[in-house]
């Protein structure tokens, strides 16, 4: 059952507390991108001109240039877990008490309570869909 006792108590998980997680879990994808017109096309020449002053690996990982990349995409689709994504400045507008957790980043969303899920280290040391898959599997288990 994860990190729930049969009680629901609320147990703490590598430094995070966790609480009452059920049915309404969903994993929040944040990218450490603006949603503007302008910073998406800033992005994308970035991506292809000086991929390592890139700053965002999550998108770097499970985007090409201007889409989703097809292996990321089947991964998603496949997965049972509920989705959102945002771009940086959605995330801070909606949860302006996160705006010192270092993005790109992966939140867990638990009937209104979030928590951080993988770090923004984390998904820098990824390198393709392979490995950030394997992180999500490994990290989210705990909470089917």
């Amino acid at each position: 059952m994860g990190l729930l006792n049969m009680r629901g108590y609320s147990q703490e998980y590598g430094g995070l507390l966790i609480k009452n997680m059920n049915t309404k879990t969903k994993l929040l994808f944040v990218y450490n991108v603006d949603s503007s017109v302008f910073a998406q096309i800033s992005d994308a020449f970035k991506k292809v001109i000086a991929p390592a002053t890139y700053e965002c690996n999550l998108c770097m990982v499970t985007y090409g240039v201007v889409s989703m990349k097809g292996e990321w995409k089947e991964f998603l689709d496949a997965s049972t877990f509920e989705k959102e994504f945002l771009h940086k400045d959605e995330f801070h507008q909606r949860y302006p008490e996160f705006k010192g957790v270092k993005l790109p980043a992966v939140f867990i969303i638990n009937t209104n309570v979030i928590t951080l899920l993988i770090s923004s280290e984390e998904i820098n040391l990824q390198g393709d869909i392979a490995g950030l898959k394997k992180l999500i599997n490994s990290k989210f288990k705990f909470y089917e």
